[in-house]
């Protein structure tokens, strides 16, 4: 096993719906998401960002419009369709189950350090009305 695959293929796995994200957000240009996902140590390339941004569009979770630059050519704004809000809702959603999922099967809780000693036991109290 290799873990540069393994892990190659679990950020595949987020990418749309981290786009996504940075898009929700506002109106973003592709430089402006690859430097939000790299700000969040999530390396993204431009031939891996613009194929998707062309299948969202086309898929018609994206619009976008061109703003002139004053730097260059005109540049193209993506923003999230009510269909691509609806979608990253649902992504969302399942992001939030498969954290949770994971969180259960190797031990921790949402958003919990790693355990570094025996866990404590915890006490049940019944709390009934």
């Amino acid at each position: 096993m290799n873990i540069e695959n393994t892990a190659s293929q679990m950020r595949k796995g987020v990418l749309e719906f981290c786009v996504l994200s940075v898009i929700r957000k506002g109106e973003a240009y592709p430089s402006d998401i690859i430097e939000q996902m790299k700000a969040a140590n999530f390396q993204l390339l431009e031939g891996t960002l613009y194929p998707l941004l062309t299948r969202l569009k086309n898929a018609g979770m994206l619009n976008y419009r061109w703003v002139e630059s004053s730097s260059g050519p005109p540049r193209k704004y993506f923003s999230l369709t009510d269909k691509g809000l609806a979608f990253y809702q649902e992504l969302e959603n399942t992001w939030v189950e498969m954290v949770s999922a994971v969180n259960g099967v190797i031990g921790t809780e949402p958003f919990a350090p790693p355990l570094t000693s025996t866990p404590t036991p915890t006490t049940h109290t019944n709390h009934e009305a």
